[in-house]
């Protein structure tokens, strides 16, 4: 019966999930399963964190309904994150919301702006909630690359020109999940006139803001004079503090979209447990050196996993930032299609990525490896991904792989 169902009939089957049902369905009949496949960080949280989580929680009245937007200490925190970090001055009153992860923040946007029949960009292939936060909101998505180079900007050209009605909203996300792809600050420059002279909002995930390598910290949209009129930019604690599970994020910048996502938010919930913003507050204001040993640890495992798929007979280009490599096939396996290599990555290697295609159809041809697993268990990997391929015929390098 659900197929009836409006929304639900704009959504097609979550084809990650077909690749996660296959890894549930291994692990439980016992099978030692590496999962690259969904961006879960395996590391804990800093220990004056869930200290704080816990001191607040034992307060009597701690846990009755908390702040929609966000309590003032955490929406002040996040402000000074700002500022020290990009150089940019944030009103923590106006143009602050707190969000229960950047996911729920860009859903909730959507549904505060999106008239149906609005025309949305958006990179392909690209994070879903990019997309069908829109579709389900009711909007229709025009595909724009996800490459920040010439055919970028005629791509959105292309788009302000063709498409009726014009489109209204630019969905950005650098560094991007799934391609790891990253930009300078005269691309934001670029990007942000451009809105202005169209009159289109800018919606920046900025979700792996401190998972940058080789000494190249990310910048901000918000970075550049001039793109509060236009931008609103989502961050979130779920990767930089090893915090997913706590679902805490933020959306910063233009006042008049922050007060449309307020409203909407204040409709659909009364915030995050208290306890668990207290702890954030701690994270972003307490030490910071979990950022960096985070950082280099993903550095070392991006560098580990490039050299030993490489012995295994698959190339891999190192991503300049994020926690995830975006593989092409190898191209003897290339005409499996990113699903069915997945399907038997999984069941010949016992290796899980995700399917590129699953994250739009530009995807098709490249898996999303997740550098999740510690450095012995990305080499594990690789050893077992030689003897698939192997298996495959295809031509592997002699030397051992890991």
């Amino acid at each position: 019966m659900s197929e009836d169902f409006y929304r639900i009939k704009r959504l097609p089957p979550y084809i990650i999930a077909e690749v996660n049902a296959m890894r549930a369905a291994a692990r439980a009949a016992g099978e030692d399963i590496i999962d690259l496949g969904m961006g879960n960080p395996d590391l804990p949280p800093p220990d004056h964190v869930i200290e704080k989580l816990c001191e607040v929680a034992r307060k009597p009245d701690a846990h009755g309904y908390s702040q929609s937007k966000g309590i003032p200490g955490l929406r002040r925190a996040q402000a000074n994150y700002y500022g020290r970090r990009f150089g940019v001055d944030v009103d923590p009153e106006t143009e602050v919301v707190v969000t229960m992860g950047s996911k729920e923040g860009l859903a909730s946007l959507a549904t505060a702006i999106t008239a149906p029949g609005d025309v949305v960009l958006a990179p392909n292939p690209s994070y879903p909630i990019h997309t069908f936060g829109f579709i389900i909101a009711g909007a229709t998505i025009r595909a724009v690359p996800t490459t920040p180079d010439e055919h970028y900007f005629e791509s959105l050209e292309r788009a302000m020109n063709f498409t009726v009605p014009r489109p209204s909203v630019l969905v950005v996300n650098y560094p991007s999940n799934p391609t790891a792809e990253t930009v300078d600050l005269a691309f934001y420059e670029r990007l942000v006139a451009w809105a202005r002279e169209n009159k289109v909002w800018i919606l920046s995930d900025l979700a792996y803001s401190e998972l940058y390598f080789d000494g190249k910290p990310t910048v901000s949209i918000l970075q550049v004079k001039g793109a509060k009129d236009v931008a609103i930019e989502f961050t979130s604690l779920s990767k930089t503090y090893s915090m997913a599970g706590w679902r805490m994020g933020f959306a910063v910048g233009n006042a008049k979209l922050i007060a449309a996502m307020t409203r909407v938010k204040s409709y659909l919930d009364y915030g995050a447990f208290t306890p668990i913003q207290a702890a954030a507050c701690a994270a972003l204001n307490g030490p910071q050196d979990i950022v960096e040993r985070n950082r280099q640890l993903y550095h070392k495992r991006r560098d580990v996993l490039v050299e030993s798929f490489a012995r295994a007979g698959w190339d891999i280009p190192a991503p300049p930032a994020s926690m995830f490599a975006w593989a092409p096939l190898p191209p003897a396996l290339a005409h499996l299609g990113s699903l069915e290599f997945s399907k038997q990555l999984l069941t010949e290697a016992k290796v899980a990525v995700a399917p590129g295609v699953g994250y739009g159809e530009n995807g098709e041809g490249f898996v999303r490896i997740a550098m999740v697993e510690n450095e012995q268990r990305l080499r594990q990997a690789a050893r077992n991904v030689r003897k698939y391929l192997q298996s495959m015929g295809v031509n592997t390098p002699s030397a051992k792989a890991g």
